[in-house]
This record gives C-alpha cells, structure tokens and sequence, in this order.
C-alpha cells in the first residue's frame, strides 16, 4: 500500500470516528431532550399540583373570610338591634314599682305617702339614667345658652339680669358628651 492510500484510510477511518461520534453524540442529546422532555413533563405535573394546592389553600381562606364578614356582620346588626338591652334591663325594677304602686294607689287614703311613693321613683328612675349617663340640663337662674338652651319666648324681669333662665317648660337632658334634647325655657328681656 502505498502512503496515499494509509493516510486516504487513516482519514476515511477519522471520519467513520467522527460520523460515529456525532452519531453517539447526537443520540446523547436525543436522549437528555428525551429525559429533559420527561423531567420538563415531570415538573409540569408537579407545578400544576402545586397551583392546585395554593387554588384550594386560597379558595378556602376565602371562603373563611366570606364566613367571617358574614358573622360580624350579623354581630354589628345585632348589637346595633339590641343596644338598649341593657338600659331596659335597668328600667325593669322602675315599672315594676311603678305598677306596684299603681296596684296600691286605689287603696291609699294618704296622699302624702302617694306623693312619697311617686318621688322614690322617679329618683330611682334618674339614678338608673345617671347611671347610663343621662344627666339633667340645669337651667333656672343660669344664664341663657344656646348650645343647651331652647327660649321660646321672653318676659320682663327686674330681679334678674337680662338673658336669664326664668322658667323651664320642658327639660333638656345630656347624654355623654352630647344633648339629646335642649332645655326649653323662658328668658328674661333686656
């Protein structure tokens, strides 16, 4: 053989090599696209079930909202509905001596002890609403004052300054830190 034809196979032999290596080379890369396809595949189906989880976890956490919007709700309406439970609870012992002495009234010859029994009362009943914080408006000899008084007409009178409380026709009541109802009085001219 002559030196040619060595090199003319060594070279034919390198390029079989080559063919055979990209071949083998090739068919790696088929294989890791295969087992990257499968593992891609893989990870999909666990990336899907892990939106699946957090769907449910974030369904049900609204749906635990919805639950506790609706019971507060509910809680704020019943509060708002039976706020004065308490007051009327407090008044119960009131009507209660009320209707006892209403009972006891047609009996009763002494009006002293019926004008007693009426003044034990009413202090028991504004003992009850101080207690709530409804105060009286005391307005009889105190200067006029707009923001708790009501003057639905002047008199003349010497013996006090002008623009004075000279009477009250109805009594005006302070609840907290607001009126409720402004004293209406009489006041005294100029």
């Amino acid at each position: 053989m002559s030196k040619k034809n060595v090199n003319d196979e060594k070279r034919e032999d390198l390029n079989d090599i080559n063919q055979t290596e990209n071949e083998v080379t090739e068919e790696i890369n088929n294989e890791q696209q295969i087992s990257e396809d499968l593992s891609n595949e893989e990870k999909i189906k666990a990336l899907e079930a892990e939106v699946a989880k957090y769907k449910d976890i974030m369904l049900r956490k609204a749906a635990e909202f919805e639950n506790y919007k609706r019971r507060t709700e509910t809680e704020q309406l019943n509060i708002l509905k039976y706020a004065a439970e308490s007051l009327i609870i407090k008044l119960l012992p009131t009507i209660d001596d009320l209707e006892r002495s209403l009972s006891h009234m047609s009996e009763e010859t002494d009006v002293q002890k019926i004008k007693e029994g009426i003044q034990l009362i009413y202090n028991n009943f504004m003992k009850t609403l101080d207690e709530q914080g409804v105060k009286k408006i005391e307005s009889v000899g105190k200067p006029f004052n707009f923001e708790y008084h009501e003057a639905l007409m002047q008199r003349p009178d010497d013996s006090v300054p002008p623009h004075t409380v000279l009477d009250e026709l109805e009594t005006g009541y302070i609840y907290k830190d607001h009126i409720i109802r402004y004293a209406k009085v009489i006041v005294s001219e100029e």
